[in-house]
């Protein structure tokens, strides 16, 4: 005699799984560049309080710390003993010698924080922008052009932090990066705060929300 056919349902089967995995769509990276005493990091600064969610990217550097800035947050600090290091280790994306002083952005929070989809501000000379685009070419690029070399000059005077060697360097250098926001993607002139403002947060919520 043919014995009846019998299924095992004391355990449940799984007749059907969704594997497909969540698609991540990479943020945005803004790329902001400027001859030292044309506003940049007050720009930075207000923008970062208008879009909560946008992340900073706080660059590495060996010099020494201005009055008020905070490790961390303005600049991390950090010998050059160390940073020479993290060039041998390839610890940045990109990096830079600027007035004697090394500055570098860290290649690890960097790629991180594009991949995971987040927006990120960052802000680096023109040398470590051109170096950025290489491996981020959809980088939106803006560049801060200060109303004149004289107002240039005039700004680094009253911040009193820099010798008149110093300025004079910065001068120079700023007329050779002035020479290149052709290569940007948008360029705001910040003769006047509150306009420079305006247009910078206009530029960039044409990307985000």
């Amino acid at each position: 005699m043919t014995k009846p056919l019998t299924m095992n349902i004391s355990k449940p089967v799984k007749i059907f799984e969704n594997t497909k995995k969540k698609i991540i769509t990479p943020g945005h990276l803004f790329i902001i560049s400027a001859p030292s005493g044309a506003g940049k990091t007050t720009l930075c600064k207000i923008v970062l309080d208008r879009f909560p969610d946008l992340l900073y990217s706080v660059s590495f550097t060996t010099r020494q710390p201005r009055q008020g800035e905070t490790n961390g947050k303005d600049y991390n600090f950090i010998t050059k003993e160390d940073f020479c290091s993290g060039i041998k280790k390839g610890m940045w994306a990109e990096w830079a010698e600027v007035h004697g002083n090394y500055y570098g952005t860290s290649a690890f929070f960097l790629k991180n924080t594009i991949s995971e989809g987040k927006n990120l501000l960052i802000d680096i000379d023109v040398q470590g922008a051109a170096i950025m685009l290489r491996s981020y070419p959809d980088s939106v690029t803006i560049f801060i052009q200060p109303p004149s070399i004289d107002a240039l000059r005039s700004r680094l005077k009253k911040r009193g932090t820099d010798s008149e060697e110093t300025i004079n360097n910065r001068m120079a250098a700023a007329e050779k990066e002035m020479e290149k926001k052709h290569l940007y993607h948008h360029t705001v002139m910040n003769d006047d705060l509150s306009k420079a403002v305006e247009e910078l947060i206009s530029i960039i919520s044409l990307y985000i929300s």
